[in-house]
């Protein structure tokens, strides 16, 4: 892979999708466009089966869940990112392979080394180059989002504290990957994995 893959991670509520919009602008304004993509979805395939996971109010079974999140990450894994690390570009995604060890593994209870095995197949062997994990109390989180607007927000608070200490665990044991306070002000934690994207960049990636 010749591009710059770079996933952000955490709890909903956590700002993932904050600091991934400020990192592509960023990226931009240093004359690099980057490609930012999502989990589920980013493909016709991966929204409508984002729709059932997230969308829909049917109860599923856990094994159910993931393998429909594993359908989704295959047709944007074969799709949309190989070929665009194969041009060379810089990816950013708001969750890959990470969460399903964090949602399914910790917080549903699914045996990991069976997610582990989804997930390989599923990614195609395609590996982050940079994981960033913004840690954050399920409280404040909770309080962020205001709303329940979907089906694992709804999951109870037990289910997230179980996938706060999941990705706790996740970022100390996977490489490539930083564990940040996401308590801390926006614009801060944006300069600070803003330093460590930069380094990546002007290292050749």
């Amino acid at each position: 892979m010749k591009g710059l893959f770079i996933v952000f991670e955490g709890i909903d509520g956590s700002g993932k999708s904050t600091q991934l919009r400020a990192l592509q602008e960023r990226l931009r304004q240093h004359g690099i466009d980057p490609l930012a993509i999502r989990e589920p979805g980013g493909t016709p395939v991966g929204e409508q089966i984002r729709q059932i996971l997230l969308e829909r109010p049917w109860g599923m079974e856990p094994l159910t869940e993931l393998l429909l999140y594993e359908a989704s990450r295959s047709e944007l894994t074969r799709t949309v990112l190989r070929p665009a690390l194969e041009e060379g570009r810089v990816v950013l995604s708001d969750r890959f392979a990470m969460a399903s060890l964090a949602y399914q593994g910790y917080g549903r209870g699914l045996d990991f080394t069976l997610v582990q095995k989804f997930n390989r197949i599923a990614t195609d062997g395609i590996e982050p180059s940079l994981t960033i994990v913004l840690d954050v109390p399920v409280a404040v989180a909770l309080a962020r989002k205001r709303e329940a607007f979907d089906r694992l927000e709804r999951a109870g608070r037990e289910f997230h504290e179980r996938v706060r200490a999941g990705y706790r665990e996740l970022a100390q044991q996977m490489p490539n990957t930083l564990l940040v306070d996401g308590t801390r002000p926006a614009h801060e934690l944006a300069e600070q994995i803003w330093q460590r994207v930069y380094e990546r960049v002007r290292g050749g990636r």
